[in-house]
């Protein structure tokens, strides 16, 4: 599920994913999107949260080989369908890309490693995008995009 700061509201963590888009992706990369690639992509897009190879194979049921998953976030990554977020223990974990999922930011926990979905309210969302432009002046940068990863502890293990 997806969170929205400063509200109640809960809703399901990704938008409708287009399949033909999605296929599109891949040809241009020289990839097909084969039946164990559309199962990842379906096992992500119902997930409320970033996944490693191990956990989508044990969310899929063992229905697509370990193996397979690894290579299918290899080329499903290589074409920008998924994207890596690498956690402080050297474990990384897969969602769909911000084109596809929206945009959003991660809590994530340091005791058990979970990893939550967040949409920020608008106005905060603005607020953030003044302090990364803030930041890039200063360091003579330019940003073309932000991901806020905030690190505590989960609800479970508090």
């Amino acid at each position: 599920m997806r969170i929205i700061i400063g509200k109640a509201t809960q809703y399901p963590s990704h938008a409708p994913i287009s399949e033909r888009e999605i296929e599109e992706r891949l040809a241009t990369s020289g990839a097909r999107y084969t039946s164990g690639r559309r199962l990842v992509v379906a096992a992500l897009s119902v997930v409320d949260g970033p996944r490693s190879a191990a956990e989508l194979h044990q969310e899929m049921g063992g229905e697509v080989p370990v193996s397979s998953v690894y290579r299918s976030l290899a080329v499903l990554e290589q074409a920008g369908v998924v994207e890596p977020h690498h956690g402080a223990r050297g474990l990384t974990r897969y969602e769909m890309a911000e084109w596809l999922a929206g945009h959003h930011h991660h809590l994530v926990c340091e005791s058990c490693g979970a990893v939550e979905d967040i949409e920020l309210p608008k106005d905060l969302e603005v607020e953030l995008e003044r302090l990364v432009g803030k930041v890039s002046r200063l360091s003579s940068f330019s940003a073309s995009g932000h991901a806020l990863e905030v690190d505590g502890r989960c609800a479970s293990c508090r």
